[in-house]
């Protein structure tokens, strides 16, 4: 007996293996997407600290860093939540440090200052400027030099919250 095509039973399990072995690849790919973004915030975050541990070590290229009795102060929150001050006082640093993973070029930058329980999301990195006292440092002025600093920044794999801290602590 000569056959002239496959049954159908062969074409449903030819289909259902193809259908199996590309949701196991679709899978692989969405968490290998995650792991790279969630790589990403990290290093961001990472390079922001290390910035910043420049800036008060020397507020070099006509910066306004601000000196007290033991050195220069990590920025304040006027600094970081100010677009245009930031972007004078921080001029030669890559823009893509300050934004997020997935946020356009031309957005506004993702870092905010939070005084309170930071709370990143995943579209935006939180600023803790701190005196010596541990309180918020809003402003050099009123608050006294902000000697310490915490970053924050949320993971995408398990929505855990993330801490940099200065090394001033």
């Amino acid at each position: 007996m000569n056959r002239g095509g496959f049954s159908i039973v062969e074409i449903v399990i030819t289909i259902t293996v193809l259908a199996i072995l590309l949701t196991l690849g679709v899978v692989s790919m969405n968490a290998a997407q995650v792991n790279a973004r969630d790589a990403e915030r990290k290093a961001d975050m990472e390079s922001l600290a290390m910035i910043f541990e420049e800036y008060r070590k020397n507020p070099a290229s006509g910066q306004d860093g601000y000196r007290d009795f033991s050195g220069y102060t990590y920025p304040d929150a006027v600094t970081i939540d100010t677009a245009n001050y930031f972007n004078k006082v921080f001029a030669d640093i890559d823009p893509s440090i300050v934004r997020a993973p997935g946020i356009e070029r031309h957005s506004p930058m993702s870092l905010k200052s939070h005084y309170y329980a930071p709370q990143p999301s995943l579209t935006e990195y939180s600023y803790e400027p701190l005196n010596e006292n541990n309180e918020p440092c809003y402003d050099f002025i009123v608050f006294g030099p902000c000697t310490k600093f915490n970053l924050y920044y949320r993971l995408e794999k398990d929505n855990s919250i993330q801490k940099i801290m200065s090394k001033n602590q």
